[in-house]
């Protein structure tokens, strides 16, 4: 059942990103970040009392709670890295960078959590992180440094987003670990929503949220939507199955966001693209033999 679940997190979250890139074509990424989250939080917190988990909030210890709060701040800091760069890059070269955090993931994994890998399952790792390079231009790679230097650049943005990403699902698989799945889901949310608010205050934006075109506004509300059914599928699926088996799942969410990123977005891909592509599926496909 878990592999299902998995396999639901990866459709949903690869229309989230085609529907946040809509929403953010003039809207500020981290207003748009506060405003989605709220939709998230709202669909959480509503499949908690369906499950009727509630009641064992009085039961949560310090330390899974602290987990999940630090889970909670990876997942936010990853969001506000991930909606920048895709309102600074395009859908179709920002996404396989996020998908980087398999690696990074497998890696925390075998050290934090004990969890094995096999030798193909170790290959496949090769061969994501090969596809993942393929999948960029070779000036994007060059100016990589320039982008470090200057604080900037939908690449810079694009690696972070890889890195909280990863740090969130070992965090999140630690913290869930006795935890009701959707209960878990809901508190990290909420701690996802008080960052991202925060963040919009702190840099003067709270003016911005009264302006939001209403057609961008449909969007980002609606990538909100998808996101909280990924994230129901994702942390369920997290806590029945392996996290070495359940994230390479929920990457090939890549396939999604291409396809309606082609579809939808008109973006353009080539032959170097598709074949990184192709990799980077294939080494998700050996991870889970």
């Amino acid at each position: 059942m878990w592999i299902i679940l998995a396999c639901g997190s990866a459709l949903f979250a690869g229309i989230t990103a085609v529907l946040a890139k809509e929403g953010i074509r003039t809207t500020d990424s981290t207003v748009a970040t506060a405003l989605r989250t709220v939709v998230v939080l709202a669909g959480a917190w509503g499949m908690v009392l369906i499950v009727g988990s509630q009641a064992e909030l009085a039961h949560l210890d310090a330390h899974s709670t602290g987990l999940l709060v630090l889970s909670g701040l990876a997942t936010g800091a990853s969001w506000l890295c991930y909606f920048k760069a895709l309102q600074l890059g395009s859908v179709s070269k920002v996404v396989p960078i996020d998908k980087l955090s398999t690696v990074l993931t497998v890696l925390l994994a075998l050290i934090f959590l004990g969890e094995r890998v096999s030798l193909i399952g170790a290959f496949g790792v090769v061969l994501i992180a090969a596809g993942t390079l393929l999948m960029l231009d070779a000036d994007d790679l060059r100016g990589l440094p320039r982008a470090v230097h200057n604080g900037g650049g939908w690449l810079l943005y694009a690696l972070g987003s890889a890195f909280f990403a990863a740090l969130t699902a070992i965090l999140g698989k630690a913290g869930i670990t006795g935890v009701e799945s959707n209960l878990g889901t809901a508190i990290r949310t909420g701690v996802v929503l008080v960052m991202a608010w925060v963040m919009v205050a702190v840099t003067g934006k709270l003016h911005e949220v009264r302006t939001v075109p209403r057609g961008e506004l449909g969007f980002v509300l609606a990538s909100g939507v998808a996101t909280c059914a990924s994230w129901l599928c994702y942390y369920r699926a997290l806590q029945d199955g392996p996290a070495s088996v359940v994230v390479p799942i929920d990457k090939l969410s890549v396939l999604v966001t291409v396809l309606f990123s082609a579809l939808v977005l008109r973006e353009v891909v080539g032959r170097r693209y598709l074949v990184g592509l192709a990799l980077l599926v294939g080494g998700t496909l050996a991870m889970l033999m």
